[in-house]
């Protein structure tokens, strides 16, 4: 007998049936050992080394896993394809004495070629990927069980801090305060409607005497439209020209979160649950179906392989001219770990419609976001007629723009909600041909009174953006640390937008009054830094949180 251990139960299910009796394949239920849960477990005088414990839930696991490692000619460890993954591997290996009789495996879908590839490939593990693990444990249990109590003693019971958990909820807070120190600035935006005897169009007053300007109250609004009433106005600029616009990349973990977000209305939780339902897939009379790759990555790389896919598939639905010149090739960003392709679609021929049977709606959305972007960032650019117009009356500069579209290109894909030029005010065509220096006619003008907005709540898709730009967290753990905060009560939903409690502002101030460098963004973001050079081989873990540990 072949043994195979993986995490999920329904993987286990799936991969046996892809590999027909050959092997026995079992599932961990994730971690099988972690820290006590009711005492420290870290040795602080003792180079930090952790006490690991076998998990209560996990011994029988346990048990049957070791009597089956016992008659196992061949062991392979097939946990996630992560850092997360790789710890718990090591984890098995450990509990169960496989080192030197366990080979690790990873697959970045559950469809039987990548299992098979996988098993035709397997590796030791990877003991930097362990080590950063570990490291992002132990800080996390070293900041979790000395802060928690003394936020408990200086504020009330049952309060909780972590290190990402705190300084995520920190900017939360200080949004907030920010909205509501925040004092509205009037000002007033003039709009002209001109023609040139036989078209009309509109522009919005932009500029005095060569500099940006809008009036700042309604006095000085009605003194601009007495002006601009006496005046002649003229085109004083006319560029037009061809604009080309790229695809966006495949997604990442965060960009599926934000754009489902956004587009959706779903939460990073919700978005992340239903994305791992799509990687694991679901059973059919036809056999198991896996709808998507691995859900957890920073990279936007695509294998040659499924890229050729794309390109064959997307000439044959749409035609050769929306291909690329050159396959189209994204960079990911400098702290992508690139371990994974990009999420897409496993099988280009399994369609949102076709899906649509198999899913829920929200599960057909979020595959159809998927499917959609793949194919799309595979696609030529798209095209448009581009004009920008300059209206001067005296003193006073009005512009206009507008595109129309010349080749639809990758929005061919989203042609159903998708409208290209939509947030232009004009439409490049509706313009009527103008020459500089050509006299308009000036019909109405108008004025209406704005106020500056004040910064906007953050939803979990700008959370999530803010946490990424500013390096804190990782993809794996952005839905998870918005959980926490919602579960705990420091934050609570109005429609979209999260809005920290009272109790926030509290932990906030104490922590940073008392731990400034934890609470610190840019201190935070160097964390991760450090944790990427364990990954990478680069530092001794112990080290790390032997730097780390002075700032309590």
């Amino acid at each position: 007998m072949k043994l195979i251990i993986v995490e999920s139960p329904s993987k286990a299910k799936t991969i046996e049936k892809y590999l027909g009796g050959e092997y026995k394949v079992v599932a961990s239920g994730g971690h099988v050992r972690d820290l006590p849960e009711k005492r420290l477990g870290v040795n602080v005088s003792g180079n930090f080394e952790p006490n690991y414990v076998v998990t209560a839930s996990k011994k029988e696991t346990i048990k049957t896993m070791a009597a089956l490692s016992e008659k196992a000619q061949s062991i392979y460890l097939a946990t996630d394809p992560d850092r997360e993954g790789e710890a718990i591997s090591w984890h098995l290996q450990e509990v169960l004495g496989l080192k030197g009789k366990a080979r690790r495996i990873e697959f970045n879908e559950i469809s039987e070629r990548a299992v098979r590839n996988a098993l035709a490939n397997p590796r030791d593990i990877n003991y930097n990927l362990v080590d950063s693990q570990q490291a992002r444990r132990v800080l996390d249990r070293l900041v979790g069980y000395k802060l928690s109590p003394f936020l408990c003693k200086k504020l009330k019971d049952g309060l909780s801090a972590g290190r990402v958990q705190s300084v995520a909820l920190k900017i939360i807070v200080d949004r907030e305060r920010e909205i509501k120190a925040f004092k509205p600035k009037e000002y007033w935006n003039l709009r002209g409607e001109f023609s040139d005897g036989k078209q009309k169009f509109f522009a919005l007053l932009c500029e005095k005497n060569g500099k940006k300007y809008k009036p700042s109250d309604e006095r000085e609004a009605k003194n601009v439209l007495a002006q601009l009433k006496s005046g002649l106005p003229a085109v004083a600029e006319v560029k037009k020209s061809t604009v080309k616009v790229h695809a966006l990349p495949p997604f990442t973990t965060s960009t599926l979160q934000q754009d489902a977000s956004n587009k959706l209305g779903l939460s990073s939780p919700q978005v992340m649950s239903i994305a791992q339902y799509l990687y694991e897939g679901v059973d059919t009379p036809q056999g198991h179906i896996a709808f998507v790759t691995y859900i957890r990555t920073d990279s936007v790389r695509v294998s040659k392989e499924a890229q050729n896919e794309c390109l064959s598939f997307i000439k044959n639905k749409f035609g050769a001219e929306y291909l690329p010149a050159k396959p189209n090739y994204y960079q990911s960003k400098k702290t992508a770990q690139d371990a994974h392709e990009a999420i897409r679609p496993i099988d280009l021929s399994l369609t949102p419609e076709q899906a649509k049977k198999l899913l829920d709606k929200k599960q057909y959305l979020v595959y159809k976001l998927i499917y959609d972007r793949f194919i799309a960032s595979q696609m030529a650019e798209a095209v448009y007629d581009s004009v920008n117009i300059s209206v001067v009356n005296g003193d006073y500069m009005f512009k206009t723009s507008g595109r129309t579209s010349k080749f639809k290109g990758f929005t061919v894909v989203y042609d159903e909600y998708f409208s290209a030029g939509e947030d232009e005010e004009v439409l490049a065509s509706s313009v009527p041909e103008l020459t500089v220096g050509q006299t308009l006619k000036a019909g109405e003008y108008k004025g209406e009174q704005k106020f500056t907005a004040p910064p906007v709540r953050y939803t979990d898709a700008s959370l999530v953006k803010v946490m990424e730009d500013k390096g804190i967290g990782r993809p794996s753990t952005y839905s998870t640390i918005i959980s926490v905060l919602t579960k705990r009560k420091y934050t609570v939903k109005e429609g979209r937008y999260i809005v920290p409690t009272e109790i926030a502002f509290k932990m906030t101030d104490v922590l940073v009054k008392y731990f400034a460098d934890i609470m610190d963004v840019s201190f935070t973001a160097r964390m991760e830094d450090d944790l990427d050079d364990i990954e990478n081989g680069g530092r001794d873990w112990h080290n790390l949180i032997a730097e780390f540990y002075p700032h309590f």
